[in-house]
């Protein structure tokens, strides 16, 4: 008779390993078929463009989940010390094609959406552009996570869940006309909702001083959502978790904050002087790659090193 399993040997049945799919055609096209069905309930007779594209996204989304598990079990074993890198903006862009090409799947779900009829540049099309910034600094915030992530370091990016991202413009009689842009509208298939760490937010209000220090008085609270997205390193099987944040800091020169946001928007209105202010902002920048100032950064500021290490994929592991 065989020994009875401990509580630890029971629950290491409870594990990644073996969920991951497999990177081929066939398999591809079965969860495919399977999320159009089962997640977005809907058939081909009634199926939209943008119902494939978000069929195709939780595909590949598997792919990337079950690297993200493992990324953070090897993370907790070995118990490194982590970079948290916040920021205000994060121009991420469109997720679908960076995740395919670091995950190395993209020719696989090229051939699978072709087998299926599908046009992979259409679909790629229908993915909403997060636009979390105001151009240049959110999208070097992106690039820096990229470059976490390819690097290996055990990094945490923090970031605002805007409910609208940067405008989209439109031409209207030869004038620049710009909307809302409503990114969310149809839905994010890459983020993990936290309720389980909702906080209360303050905004506004202000300071009394008193003999046991500042207050902050007469606030208008909301409550925040925390959410979750993986962004995969390059071909390592390695996810850095980006967190739209469950912690927040207080900024004491709010109002500063607020002036210097109404001189930026003042000069923005004169084309002359804005076009001038980017030219140098741009000519002092100096040539770097993200890759290289995010080496420099963990060796020299967050006194940690970065590694070449490639995990194993979900599959392969023990």
């Amino acid at each position: 008779m065989s020994k009875p399993l401990s509580d630890h040997e029971r629950k290491k049945q409870i594990s990644v390993r073996g969920l991951a799919g497999v990177e081929n055609i066939s398999a591809l096209k079965q969860d495919f078929n399977r999320h159009l069905h089962f997640t977005l309930v809907k058939d081909r007779n009634v199926a939209t463009r943008r119902d494939y594209f978000f069929a195709l996204a939780h595909t590949v989304r598997e792919h990337l989940i079950g690297r993200w598990i493992r990324t953070q079990q090897h993370y907790y074993e070995k118990d490194p010390k982590r970079v948290y890198y916040i920021s205000l903006e994060f121009y991420m862009g469109r997720t679908l094609q960076n995740t395919m090409v670091n995950l190395a799947l993209e020719n696989a779900c090229d051939e699978a959406m072709y087998q299926l009829g599908l046009d992979m540049e259409e679909l790629q099309d229908m993915e909403e552009d997060a636009g979390l910034g105001n151009g240049g600094l959110g999208r070097l915030a992106a690039c820096f996570l990229d470059s976490m992530a390819s690097l290996g370091l055990a990094a945490y990016g923090y970031g605002i869940r805007y409910e609208f991202g940067i405008f989209n413009q439109k031409i209207v009689n030869g004038w620049q006309v710009e909307e809302a842009d409503d990114w969310l509208r149809f839905g994010n298939p890459w983020e993990k909702a936290r309720p389980e760490y909702m906080r209360p937010v303050h905004f506004y209000g202000r300071t009394e001083h008193h003999s046991d220090g500042v207050k902050w008085v007469d606030t208008q609270v909301v409550l925040a959502l925390p959410y979750d997205t993986p962004i995969p390193g390059y071909r390592n099987n390695i996810l850095i978790a980006f967190f739209f944040p469950h912690r927040f800091k207080v900024f004491a020169d709010y109002e500063e904050y607020i002036k210097c946001q109404e001189k930026v928007n003042a000069l923005y209105k004169d084309p002359k002087e804005w076009t001038k202010k980017v030219i140098y902002n741009i000519a002092g920048c100096g040539k770097f790659s993200s890759d290289r100032t995010i080496a420099q950064y963990a060796r020299e500021i967050w006194g940690v090193e970065p590694s070449l290490e490639k995990l194993p994929p979900p599959d392969d592991m023990q």
